[in-house]
């Protein structure tokens, strides 16, 4: 299924093809049978490949070395490595280009940089128990008293907690009654992991709670000015939705792949299985949905590249994530149910991704959070201003 894109997405897209299937999708049983992990020599030469084919540095701006390439060419990349389950394509870090308008020269050196060259991993610090995804509603706290900061407040789902050696931690500022981010590294007195949770997927990524206490940091570990915490994180938010997106349609492609030649190959009543009716028409409303869903992500990436008006593309964010993400789930519980009692053994794709793509519905926003974005949007700016 063929969706145009540009000669230089083409060739990222090859190359992010050739290393999921070459260097993650081998090791995905044996990570789903061992906690998420692979051996530390495995992970090494993962990582060691991904920053080998630059794939830390596509978002970075070209003025601090890095590839700055279109969105059209960073979700032909992440698409592909969608396909992969178990999350063995987190092995990189990401230095994205919203960084590097938030962050100081000094941030930038400590922190982004060494991010980009593979040295130092992130983790973000923002949901919370009560407000979860409302931003607005934000408890936790950060209070200036000389030169320093004072963060508290308790963060949950906190991806990458156990791997990562610094936070992105979000707090409101009561003097200034308004929100800021602010870089903690992992390990300053004050910050406890209160619960590690287990949860559907086998990730060696975790989603830690963690509480922080009266952490004391100096007030040139916030990020940006003023006003900006907000803008910055909606930027890292539109980013996410996207790539969600992405992912979700390179999930869908390898289930639809897969169940196709499980279905050929499966002998009932004397014919292939893919000879039912049944069976087609669920591989046809499969390959529909991800034909209308890859057309949608695109779309939304070139128009982030033309310029598009923020707010807009902030609706088209959201609804590539609540449509392609809803599409994923339906393709994988399709996918299990042609594969019958196989699809439900975790040594088969359809059965990891039937558990790990179901959070994509949730993180970066719930499904029903993107539906009262893209409808507020709708009665503010009418249709063609979507």
């Amino acid at each position: 299924m063929k969706v145009e894109i540009s000669d230089t997405a083409l060739v990222w897209q090859a190359r992010a093809r050739e290393f999921a299937d070459a260097y993650l999708q081998p090791h995905e049983v044996e990570a789903e049978l061992n906690n998420g992990e692979l051996p530390d020599e495995i992970s090494s030469r993962n990582k060691k490949r991904a920053l080998e084919l630059g794939f830390a540095e596509i978002d970075v701006p070209k003025a601090h070395g890095g590839l700055e390439l279109t969105l059209e060419e960073q979700v032909a990349i992440w698409e592909q490595l969608g396909r992969v389950t178990n999350a063995l394509s987190w092995c990189f870090s990401e230095a994205q280009s919203w960084m590097f308008d938030a962050c100081s020269e000094e941030q930038i050196t400590n922190y982004i940089l060494p991010m980009m060259r593979g040295e130092r991993k992130d983790c973000y610090a923002i949901t919370e128990s009560g407000p979860g995804s409302d931003l607005s509603g934000l408890e936790a706290t950060a209070e200036l008293d000389g030169n320093d900061y004072f963060l508290n407040g308790e963060k949950w789902y906190v991806t990458s907690g156990n791997l990562a050696d610094f936070f992105w931690f979000q707090a409101r500022i009561p003097a200034e009654n308004s929100e800021a981010l602010f870089l903690v590294d992992q390990g300053t007195s004050g910050i406890e992991m209160t619960a590690c949770p287990l949860f559907s997927h086998t990730y060696a990524a975790h989603h830690p709670t963690y509480r922080f206490d009266n952490v004391r940091i100096p007030k040139n570990q916030r990020v940006g000015r003023a006003g900006d915490g907000m803008a910055f994180t909606h930027s890292w938010i539109r980013h996410e939705r996207l790539m969600i997106g992405a992912r979700s349609c390179g999930a869908a492609a390898r289930l639809i792949e897969e169940a196709t030649a499980f279905a050929n190959n499966r002998i009932v009543d004397n014919a292939p299985l893919s000879e039912k009716q049944a069976i087609q028409m669920m591989l046809a409303d499969c390959v529909t949905e991800l034909w209308a869903s890859r057309l949608m992500t695109y779309e939304a990436a070139r128009a982030a590249d033309r310029g598009d008006g923020l707010k807009s593309q902030h609706a088209r964010c959201s609804m590539v994530k609540l449509y392609v993400s809803e599409m994923a789930n339906r393709v994988a519980d399709r996918a299990v149910q042609i594969f019958g009692g196989r699809g439900y053994m975790r040594e088969n794709v359809a059965e990891r991704f039937y558990r790990e793509l179901r959070v994509d519905r949730i993180w970066e926003g719930t499904s029903e959070i993107q539906r009262l974005i893209i409808a507020r949007g709708l009665l503010k700016r009418g249709l063609d201003g979507m």
